[in-house]
């Protein structure tokens, strides 16, 4: 799995880290990121979610070779 959080495109809402706080966090201006060591989602089921919870869009989950 591959996350990709559009950083011009995230307002900071925190939707993403409340879905996946083992995959998601915010940095220290509030804006998403992933968590050392979880750039591929560590197999948490709440990733799509997460993405899906963003009210910006900026969370994008895609599987390799799709």
């Amino acid at each position: 799995m591959h996350i990709d959080i559009d950083t011009d495109t995230c307002i900071g809402a925190g939707q993403c880290a409340l879905a996946a706080p083992g995959v998601f966090t915010q940095d220290d201006d509030g804006y998403s990121t992933l968590l050392p060591g979880r750039e591929d989602g560590a197999g948490d089921p709440m990733v799509r979610e997460a993405a899906r919870a963003c009210p910006v869009g900026a969370i994008t989950v895609t599987e390799p070779g799709g």
